[in-house]
């Protein structure tokens, strides 16, 4: 069976049976939908987990809008799981606890280890009072306040840390900024940091698939002010109110644990690696896979991560974290399972290779040296234009990438364009995992609007363009502009012989559909038009990779 065919009826099988094992959570003291009061007098719910007989022990907290009570209980047909788990399949079994909230620390795990749970309803949410107001200072504020309860109550230390996937792990950013005095440490797991650089608009290009989603599925389980989607919508530009709902990433100074996957390139992964790379942190470390996303984080594995981690900082214990380099990379060949892990000091790590491979539009599309001006010309509609290069040598090749293009437009003042760079073995794709539960994944991949081409100087890194967004500038007929693409991190082995392509097209990479396409990931269609790449000459088109030699 092709592996389109094999997907779809893996997507068929998990939406009937969906590959989570539900076990049974030890004995513990439970706190069932506590009351916190927060400052503007607003109530707030909670529970509480924490282990019998124990006076005191660290916190591990979580906040969110999804409902702190929807655990996986029994039911008449089994378990009531959330509905992500039968749409998104993942490459590995889920194990979780009967008391595990959605994508929130499980409290078998953390209470057999000796720490307090606290999962909490953000305002508006679940039991709590109030209208919520997502990504806002606001919000920020209210959670302070719980990591202040949490941290002053008579079963606690006085040492908070938070943790979570998802949006658990983006409301961590904002109020590790505000600087909570009981909050010890922060372990964001696949969240991203810049709402319009990562979710609503990537590369200036409206995302059209999942912000409907999850934005239709918080406004039917919570109070919440405003509609985000409309919100996207109506503004095409990054202007006050994004950057508003943009956390200060520098004044976070706390230890933190970062997971950066490579597999949720769609949605968080630009965004965590960001988190990483900007906050004012000290003491950070990250931690990157292509695996599944709930899979992996569940994972005896990354959760014996996490509880090194917070032992450490929320217990002080020598159990070696504080000599573990910095950043944990996953290396790749295909699939989900890594081929190599390397501990390294950095990202992206010292001492690659960067290179630049030249676009050459006129020797059958290839990616080699400078050669002569030629031209690359395609349709936004319904074409794309590909340059191979054949590996010569084992290696990797890891970290961003950035294609650096000369372009000029016809038939309109603007495109949008999609990038992707692809592994090629005997001449069949080689797949990664995706976001979503998308298995036939390709390395990289990366977003454009053309009239949002001007850069960010300050963010900008030379292997990773970082667009302003803040105003448009049209191409005009025949004018030839420098366009930059960024590419997502990734860390991928490539053995002598295969191919690494890159593609350049005007729509979406993958199919809409729920059974062979990257649903619900979708972008905005740009402008019918023609594009020409310039190649070669004086200053050529080219890709830009670091890459490590084996």
């Amino acid at each position: 069976m092709i592996p389109r065919g094999r997907f779809a009826w893996r997507r068929i099988r998990t939406f009937i049976r969906p590959r989570v094992r539900v076990l049974r959570a030890p004995e513990m003291t439970i706190d069932w939908d506590v009351p916190v009061t927060v400052r503007d007098g607003t109530v707030l719910r909670v529970n509480v987990f924490r282990p019998a007989g124990r006076p005191r022990v660290p916190v591990i907290l979580s906040a969110h809008p999804y409902g702190k009570d929807r655990i996986p209980r029994r039911t008449r047909s089994g378990r009531r799981l959330n509905p992500q788990y039968r749409l998104f399949p993942q490459p590995g079994m889920i194990r979780i606890s009967d008391l595990a909230g959605w994508e929130a620390p499980d409290p078998a795990f953390w209470v057999g280890h000796g720490y307090a749970v606290v999962n909490a309803d953000l305002r508006g949410a679940g039991t709590s009072a109030g209208t919520g107001d997502f990504f806002t200072d606001s919000e920020a504020r209210d959670y302070y306040d719980l990591i202040e309860w949490a941290g002053t109550q008579p079963w606690s230390t006085g040492k908070v840390g938070l943790h979570g996937v998802s949006y658990l792990a983006i409301s961590q950013y904002r109020v590790a900024a505000l600087r909570p005095p009981h909050l010890a440490a922060i372990c964001p797991w696949e969240g991203f940091s810049d709402i319009y650089r990562d979710f609503a608009r990537p590369g200036g290009v409206r995302e059209d698939g999942f912000s409907i989603m999850w934005s239709a599925m918080t406004r039917l389980t919570c109070r919440v002010a405003g509609n985000l989607r409309k919100e996207f919508v109506a503004r095409p530009e990054r202007d006050a109110w994004y950057a508003d709902r943009t956390p200060d990433l520098a004044a976070i100074e706390v230890p933190m644990l970062v997971c950066a996957s490579f597999s949720d390139q769609s949605l968080h992964s630009r965004g965590s690696f960001e988190a990483f790379r900007r906050t004012g942190s000290s003491r950070k470390w990250l931690y990157t896979h292509r695996d599944g996303k709930w899979s992996h984080f569940y994972s005896p594995g990354a959760a014996a991560e996490q509880l090194r981690f917070f032992d450490h900082v929320l217990r002080d214990e020598p159990n070696g974290w504080q000599d573990r380099p910095a950043v944990r990379i996953a290396v790749h060949e295909a699939g989900p399972a890594p081929t190599e892990i390397w501990m390294t000091d950095q990202w992206p790590p010292s001492g690659l290779d960067w290179q630049t491979l030249y676009l050459d539009a006129a020797s059958a599309g290839m990616l080699a040296e400078p050669a002569g001006p030629a031209q690359a010309v395609f349709s936004t509609s319904s074409e794309s234009v590909t340059w191979t290069w054949r590996v010569p040598y084992d290696l990797d090749v890891i970290g961003p990438m950035a294609a650096r293009l000369r372009v000029s437009v016809q038939e309109s003042d603007d495109a949008h364009l999609f990038a992707a760079v692809r592994k090629f073995r005997a001449g069949r794709e080689v797949f990664f995992e995706g976001s979503y539960g998308y298995s036939l994944d390709v390395v990289s991949r990366g977003w454009l609007r053309l009239a949002h081409r001007d850069l960010d100087e300050d963010l900008s890194q030379p292997w990773q363009p970082v667009g302003r967004h803040d105003s448009v500038r049209p191409v005009r007929s025949g004018e030839i502009v420098e366009a930059s693409i960024a590419l997502l991190p990734q860390a991928t082995r490539f053995r002598a012989g295969d191919e690494l392509r890159l593609e350049l097209r005007g729509r979406w990479l993958f199919p809409r559909n729920p059974l062979t396409g990257q649903f619900p990931a979708g972008y905005q269609r740009g402008p019918g038009a023609r594009v020409t790449v310039h190649t070669g000459g004086d200053s050529p088109s080219g890709l830009l990779l670091g890459i490590r030699r084996l």
